[in-house]
């Protein structure tokens, strides 16, 4: 069974939600991205596009390829975030999924529209997790970086916004019913 976290009609489409189903809460995004699905299937696969937007990485990209994401912000305490996963499913350029020792499973699906390209990303997590709206948080701008780095805006690790991160944070966590 699905249930939403939030409402997604005071929201913008762009927001995250999250199901349950079974032992698991499911993150969900949906974003149109102007650009090819060549491009973004890049932007999200390739070392050298992936630190513009998201963490420095090593991608083995075949089906039980590893790959090893190395966040490049920190937490209030210096530490910063490394996460080690395993290819599950691929099929280029359409799916890309992998599990990780944190954040659990993340999958990447696009689909080709006339001007650009749908986006779904989700990541799986076991359910009870007690850090759903920072996830939900993180992601949300971690998806809004990767639009701006397909524009060709590159994010400024040292100078993290935190700011944004915050404000989708608290707005999730406004939207708990």
């Amino acid at each position: 069974m699905s249930t939403p976290f939030h409402s997604q009609t005071s929201h913008s489409s762009a927001d995250g939600i999250v199901e349950t189903h079974g032992g698991s809460h499911v993150l969900r995004f949906k974003r149109y991205l102007p650009h090819s699905i060549e491009r973004v299937w890049a932007a999200i696969t390739e070392p050298e596009q992936l630190v513009a937007w998201l963490a420095e990485a090593d991608v083995d990209l075949s089906k039980g390829g590893r790959v090893q994401l190395r966040w490049l912000n920190t937490d209030e305490h210096g530490n910063s975030t490394v996460m080690n996963a395993t290819i599950t499913q691929l099929d280029p350029p359409r799916l890309l999924e992998y599990a990780g020792d944190i954040h659990g499973v993340l999958r990447w699906e696009l689909q080709e529209v006339a001007d650009g390209c749908i986006l779904t990303f989700s990541s799986t997590l076991p359910a009870p997790h007690t850090r759903l709206r920072e996830n939900l948080a993180g992601w949300h701008v971690h998806l809004d970086f990767l639009a701006e780095a397909l524009d060709g805006q590159v994010i400024d690790w040292p100078d993290f916004p935190i700011d944004r991160w915050t404000r989708h944070y608290e707005r999730y966590s406004r939207a708990v019913v």
